[in-house]
């Protein structure tokens, strides 16, 4: 019966029909290590036949689009590709070598047509496969047969030797051990060494002060050991050239690290010591033995506690000797100096996007691929890095680890609790240098610049309309979705923004924050307290540019010209009248729908405009602010004033085509037309 198709994952992956994973937990028996040994092995070629395959063929780095038959095609045809320029330009000592860098065994060799050699697949992905038998589908070479037999027998030896208690013995030899190692370092501290072996033993020291790491420091100072007698070796040998210590150390390491490797069971990765090796474990069993007494929380190693701790003592100990900056660990600080350098040198091979760190660019090289390994079981959202899926799951568990120490305040991130720390002392290190303009955050800066270039990269699908952030498209979008998730409680009705619900919210408590420095004036809105000021300052900077009209504002301006182009783009629904502007179409549609939002406040009669409520409301204290310096009459608007003005001056501003006829409003020549049309009302 042939084995079905499944995916081989690790275990960060949960347990599918269609996928295996290795078994979990440190205490396995002998047929779950054999499992998960040849599981690991399994993943490791598969993903070092695709790694090979994509290094040299650009498809593979993308999402194939085309179907599954397609598929299978383009990967036999390049496996063909690549195994027939290998088997012609292949090293004639290795001749057994095929396309991706594999060996086969002797047996299989033999197996092979010798004219069709480079027409088979590699072993990993099609002609070993089809040769092995149904339970040992991804490992069939003899070689990983008899590494296999090895694994099972030092399992059934890890088995006795659990058996026997021998736990007091090796006590007391490691402590013996320890004080050798002790008088071994005291002699080291009397000879003179190089700045890097006083490294080497300053190391040894705080791994000495660390109990849990004795059997670690030991291996340190055997190294340090032969290193200095591998050096007198080099340096000492009689007309030679010796070699340089960096040299010396790289190649005696490489030596010692081959001799002495620790593999782990769970993932396959080889460690140089035990202790390693049992720290590294750790992170598949989740153990996190050592416990912060400030806040509880606990990590796997105790130098990562130690760190931790700094963070409450508010200890800095490692500074910048070119800005000052202090930093929590040495490897922040490291990667700090990368900024004064200013290097970059690892280059993206798919678009050229140069990156300082390393693990920078591995990240960006994802967003090509495709390749989003991190999942929320939540949610089911994947993302690119372990770190944005902790992030994420703080949505999930409400967790908020980062407290503001001013106003208790809590964050889910430490960036943004840095950008809140600024609210308080007033910080604003960032600083425009068009405007001068000052800022929290580099990233309020980099937003803030596009108003002077004029750059509006979020750009939306459905109407072309360009925008600074993608907040701001986010909520431009639910203009076309019609999305309002903002309800008010007092009357209900919905908002698309929160910020103006909270402004609506205002015409019911009657707040009015905003108030004019000059005439005393409040307002809803800092916006409508902008817009009054014009007033004051008397400033129309905006003219049109056929009749020289001018206006305070840029708005007023283009909704005249449309009255020079005639252009009316707004039409009602209802008796197909067209309207320049949105807002006089919503105004005018109150007509149809007889909606009056706006009531008096001492005879509850409602009006369809703001403005009519306001000349309505100073009927009731009898209010007429607006006087005649010609005759003395009063007036309660001031629109009434100017058409009583064109009495004393004789202005007549509206004409009948018909007749030549003036009048001093619109209402008087309406009126007049009738007698033309024969219209009686």
């Amino acid at each position: 019966m042939a084995m079905p198709f499944v995916f081989v994952a690790d275990e960060a992956f949960p347990l599918r029909r269609n996928m295996m994973r290795p078994f979990p937990g440190h205490n396995l028996t002998p047929g779950q290590r054999v499992f998960n040994y040849r599981l690991s092995r399994a993943r490791r070629m598969v993903e070092c036949a695709f790694g090979i395959l994509a290094s040299q063929w650009r498809l593979y780095r993308r999402v194939l689009g085309v179907s599954p038959e397609v598929a299978q095609v383009v990967v036999k045809a390049t496996c063909i590709l690549h195994n027939f320029i290998r088997w012609h330009s292949a090293d004639e000592e290795d001749p057994s070598s095929t396309a991706l860098g594999c060996r086969i065994s002797p047996r299989l060799e033999a197996t092979m047509p010798p004219e069709k050699c480079w027409l088979s697949a590699p072993p990993t992905l099609e002609y070993i496969i089809s040769e092995a038998p149904p339970t040992l589908e991804f490992i069939i070479m003899e070689e990983e047969s008899e590494e296999l037999r090895e694994v099972e027998e030092e399992s059934e030896e890890l088995r006795e030797v659990e058996e026997e208690s021998e736990e007091l013995r090796e006590v007391e030899e490691e402590s013996e051990e320890l004080r050798e190692v002790e008088e071994e370092s005291e002699e080291l501290r009397e000879v003179e060494e190089s700045e890097e072996l006083r490294e080497v033993e300053e190391e040894s020291e705080e791994l000495r002060e660390v109990e849990e790491e004795s059997e670690e420091l030991r291996e340190v100072e055997e190294e340090s050991e032969e290193l200095r007698e591998v050096e007198e070796e080099h340096h000492v040998q009689p007309g030679g050239k010796p070699l340089s210590r960096s040299k010396t150390k790289q190649t005696f390491l490489k030596k010692r690290r081959a001799k002495k490797s620790f593999t782990c069971t769970q993932c396959g990765k080889s460690l140089a010591t035990k202790q390693r090796l049992e720290r590294h474990m750790r992170v598949h069993t989740g153990e996190k033995p050592f416990s912060c007494d400030q806040c509880g929380k606990r990590f796997s190693q105790s130098s990562h506690l130690n760190v931790h701790v700094r963070i409450h003592t508010g200890e800095k100990p490692f500074t910048c000797d070119q800005c000052g900056k202090t930093f929590l660990s040495s490897s922040k600080l490291k990667i700090h100096l990368i900024v004064h350098m200013k290097e970059k040198p690892y280059s993206c091979s798919v678009c050229g996007k140069s990156f300082s760190r390393l693990r920078y660019l591995h990240g960006h090289e994802k967003t090509h691929t495709g390749v989003r390994e991190y999942m929320c079981f939540e949610c089911e959202k994947t993302f690119t890095t372990a770190g944005s899926l902790k992030l994420h799951q703080r949505i999930h568990t409400g967790e908020k680890p980062y407290k503001c120490s001013h106003c208790d305040k809590r964050f889910s991130r430490s960036a943004n609790l840095r950008s809140h720390e600024r609210i308080h002392p007033g910080e604003n290190p960032h600083v425009c240098h068009q405007c001068g303009n000052n800022f929290t955050t580099k990233q309020s800066l980099d937003v803030h610049m596009r108003i002077h270039t004029g750059e509006k990269p979020f750009t939306c699908d459905q109407c072309g309309n360009g925008f600074t952030t993608k907040r701001s498209l986010e909520s431009h979008m639910m203009i076309h979705t019609g999305e309002k998730p903002f309800t008010c409680d007092q009357c209900g009705k919905r908002f698309s923004r929160s910020s103006h619900l909270n402004v609506h919210v205002r015409i019911h408590t009657g707040e009015k924050p905003f108030t004019c420095d000059q005439c005393g004036k409040t307002f809803l809105r800092s916006s409508n307290l902008k817009i009054h000021l014009i007033v004051h300052m008397k400033e129309k900077p905006y003219s049109c540019s056929v009749c020289g009209k001018s206006f305070s504002r840029r708005h007023h301006l283009h909704a005249h010209e449309k009255t020079h182009t005639g252009v009316r783009e707004y039409m009602c629904f209802e008796c197909e009248k067209t309207f320049t502007t949105a807002a006089s179409l919503k105004q005018h549609q109150r007509i149809h729908t007889g909606e009056k939002p706006y009531k008096c406040s001492h005879c509850d009669k409602r009006f369809s405009q703001s403005s009519s409520l306001k000349r309505h409301e100073m009927i009731h204290p009898g209010e007429k602010p607006h006087k005649c310096d010609q005759c003395g009459k009063s007036f309660s608007i001031k629109h009434d004033l100017k058409i009583h003005m064109r009495i004393h001056t004789g202005e007549k501003l509206h004409v009948c085509h018909q007749c030549g006829n003036n009048f001093t409003t619109k209402q008087s020549l309406d009126d007049h037309m009738r007698i033309h049309s024969g219209e009686k009302p």
